[in-house]
């Protein structure tokens, strides 16, 4: 049986507005850091996520761990 890849990013939030702009925050499973992506028609655009300090706004790994290392026991 093949073996399942971990996907290292997930798409916490999305939104699409009017004339084709959508806009993400993308969190990678990994680092625990998040990321705005726009795109608007053929553009875009990724970011960090940053707080009002100006730091990059990081989500606690924890869960994603557990998920990595479930891909990683398997053979």
């Amino acid at each position: 049986m093949a073996k399942k890849k971990f996907k290292r990013f997930d798409v916490k939030a999305q939104s699409t507005e009017s004339f084709g702009i959508s806009a993400y925050i993308i969190v990678d499973k990994k680092t625990g850091v998040n990321y705005l992506f726009a795109s608007a028609g053929y553009g875009g655009g990724l970011t960090p996520l940053l707080d009002k300090e100006g730091k990059a706004v990081v989500t606690n790994t924890a869960d994603y761990a557990r998920e990595a290392a479930e891909y990683e026991q398997q053979d």
